[in-house]
Formats: C-alpha cells, structure tokens, sequence
C-alpha cells in the first residue's frame, strides 16, 4: 500500500512541475513568433531604405527575443539577439542596408531557435 501511494506522489509531483514549465515554453514560442514576424517587417523595411522603421521593429523584435531567451535559453535565440542590437545600431546611424544583413541574420537565428 505505500509503495502504490509513493508512487502515485511522484505522479502527481511530476505532472504538477510539468504543468508549471509547460506555460514558460508555450509562452517562448509566442515571443519567439513575435520577434520573428518583427525582424521580417523589419528586413522589409530596410530593403525599402527606411531605417527609423527597421529600428522600431528590430527593437519590437529584441523584446519578444529576450523575453523568449529568458523562458527558453537558447543559442539561436541569442544569436539572434545579438544581431538584432547590432540592426539597431546601423539602423540609428541611418545604414538601411547594413542594418537589414544584421535583421536577416538575426531572423535565421530566430527561426533556427523555432524549431
């Protein structure tokens, strides 16, 4: 009898800690999703030579990314960061195009961590 209510504790205990993790990875991938439909809005926009629009979305994007860092470390996601800051930097000195390489980089990195 104790052996089945120990057993039946582990249970419990082991599907009450995956009910508490399983919101912060769900939560992860929405953040992730929101990084990477602002770094292709702001790849978009860099194409286009408007660099304060690439900015305002790469920043949108870092959020969502270090937000999703936080719920899920990951080596893509903070690739992706990094390159993110770096569009941001461009982007501020008015560099559209080199701003927009950094965005595309950051987006593979952040579709890689997707996956």
């Amino acid at each position: 009898m104790k052996l089945m209510n120990r057993r039946t504790f582990a249970l419990a205990l082991s599907l009450g800690a995956a009910s508490l993790l399983i919101p912060s990875f769900a939560m992860a991938e929405d953040h992730l999703a929101e990084a990477i439909s602002h770094t292709k809005e702001a790849i978009d926009h860099g194409k286009q030579g408007h660099a304060k629009v690439l900015v305002t979305h790469a920043e949108a994007a870092l959020k969502h990314a270090n937000a999703a860092e936080k719920a899920s470390d990951n080596e893509h996601t903070k690739e992706g960061i990094t390159h993110l800051k770096e569009a941001i930097e461009t982007g501020e000195k008015g560099h559209a195009e080199e701003a927009t390489k950094h965005a595309e980089a950051a987006l593979g990195h952040l579709e890689q961590a997707a996956k």
